[in-house]
């Protein structure tokens, strides 16, 4: 498999990397309606490796810990997607999430990379709405200077809501 077929799966620690991980695996194996409960999952310290099943091809989703932020840069050149999670329910860590994604779109070796951009946890009750989020990051800012074509989705890798949507946007993911 070529080094092209890879995601990475970026975001501080605790915004449900780990849970999207394994919720895409299922959909994308067993369909929506075998999705069942949430798995539980511990933070992840080092990488975790799984590979998908698309239509048309197959994928290997890379998640990198959130504490491993520091050396993210070492694996960006080995991919040619990013999917870049926020947490909506956790407003402290805002800032320095929104810090993390400049510093990942403005990678020199991610400057083609397909990006998306996601909002989680839309399911739980403190949740700021995509228009807030968006206004907070400045998403029109960073989308108009970004290289990268950067898509945006609302995500409940709990609930399961928005799976399908990113499951398309991996198989629409033209690899260059």
């Amino acid at each position: 498999m070529s080094s092209h077929d890879i995601c990475l799966l970026l975001g501080a620690t605790g915004v449900g990397k780990t849970l999207l991980m394994k919720r895409l695996q299922k959909l994308s194996s067993h369909g929506i309606d075998k999705l069942g409960e949430p798995p539980s999952t511990l933070p992840t310290v080092g990488t975790n490796l799984t590979d998908l099943k698309l239509k048309k091809k197959k994928m290997t989703l890379r998640e990198l810990g959130g504490c491993m932020g520091p050396i993210w840069p070492s694996y960006f050149k080995d991919c040619s997607s990013v999917i870049f999670i926020v947490d909506s329910s956790n407003i402290a860590q805002i800032s320095s999430s929104c810090i993390q994604l400049l510093s990942v779109l403005s990678a020199l070796p991610l400057h083609s990379a397909s990006v998306l951009i996601l909002f989680n946890k839309s399911d739980m009750p403190c949740t700021m709405s995509l228009i807030e989020m968006k206004s907070l990051f400045r998403m029109d800012d960073i989308v108009a200077s970004a290289t990268q074509p950067i898509t945006i989705l609302e995500l409940s890798a709990h609930t399961g809501l928005g799976l399908q949507e990113v499951l398309s946007w991996l198989e629409s993911i033209i690899i260059k």
